[in-house]
């Protein structure tokens, strides 16, 4: 599979990277989501990508770059209601009754829920009883506990449902490529930058390999996502394997890349002031969006065939 991008997708992965510089700063980034943003990505095409004649394979390059980017908001639910809901649209995948944690609930007009039985929109306006978390994991995500989500209105069955899961996951996958590779970008910059003992602190061996792995650690996890966001373009393989195996190996580069990038910065890793905490915190939130590290191994393990089987 050839992984090299088209004149196209240079052309997209360029205007959405040059949006982020210009408009997403981690200036205005640390000021969290509200509709400015959602306005300014719907302008850029974010959302209506697909329905403009983009595959899923170009929609992962765009979130890639979003992610390095660290934009926030529900953007991953705003790509796949595009068309069906207005608004702004936020989501969650219910996978039991009870209580749920609803994210970005002041600034969404309608919720996407997926559950047993497809996709329903629910109204933000008809949601009662919300009780905001004091102090979210993600300071920019910011969250509500709901004890009972209203039924609203079905707007697709196990089709969508199984769609937007598997959507959902390779784009939340890109986005984490995205983080790991904001967290390398980060850690060379400080190396170079900061001296011990008169000399660069990237010329010292340790620092060099903890470097050289979150590269190879984000490279690894960007060709696995694009494989999957390929596959489900044009099946070509076992899609799910594809698609479990690319958000497991996208979380695991974007949460260890995180810690690797702390552990750079030194001192100054764990504090508020630089942005490495935020794109770690991002990361261990976009872990359980679309299946849990967990959940994903357990699947690709199923689809792995068994002992003495011909694969």
């Amino acid at each position: 599979m050839n992984f090299d991008l088209t004149a196209d997708q240079e052309a997209l992965r360029d205007g959405i990277r040059s949006r982020c510089v210009s408009r997403f700063p981690m200036k205005r980034v640390r000021d969290g989501f509200d509709r400015s943003v959602w306005d300014e990505l719907g302008e850029a095409g974010v959302f209506s990508l697909r329905a403009d004649g983009f595959g899923l394979a170009d929609a992962a390059i765009a979130f890639e770059e979003l992610g390095r980017a660290l934009v926030p908001g529900p953007l991953v639910w705003g790509h796949l209601a595009a068309g069906r809901a207005g608004g702004i649209t936020g989501g969650i995948d219910v996978v039991a009754d009870g209580p749920v944690i609803v994210e970005h609930l002041d600034a969404i007009d309608a919720l996407a829920v997926i559950d047993a039985e497809g996709v329903r929109l629910v109204p933000a306006a008809v949601i009662a009883g919300a009780e905001p978390a004091a102090r979210p994991l993600d300071p920019l995500t910011p969250v509500h506990r709901v004890g009972r989500l209203p039924d609203g209105d079905r707007i697709g069955g196990i089709d969508l449902l199984t769609q937007w899961r598997l959507e959902g996951a390779v784009l939340i996958g890109a986005f984490l490529v995205g983080i790991a590779r904001a967290c390398t970008d980060l850690s060379v910059a400080y190396a170079q930058e900061r001296r011990q003992f008169d000399r660069p602190i990237g010329s010292f061996q340790a620092v060099k390999h903890i470097l050289a792995d979150m590269a190879v650690r984000t490279e690894v996890a960007r060709a696995s996502v694009h494989a999957a966001a390929c596959t489900v373009d044009d099946p070509q393989m076992e899609v799910t394997r594809a698609v479990s195996g690319a958000k497991l190996l996208a979380g695991d580069a974007a949460v260890t890349n995180g810690l690797a990038a702390t552990q750079v910065h030194g001192g100054m890793g764990f504090t508020w002031e630089v942005d490495v905490h935020l794109y770690l915190k991002r990361a261990w939130l976009l872990g359980t969006a679309f299946g849990t590290s967990g959940a994903h191994a357990d699947t690709v393990a199923d689809c792995l065939p068994a002992k003495g089987d011909t694969p």
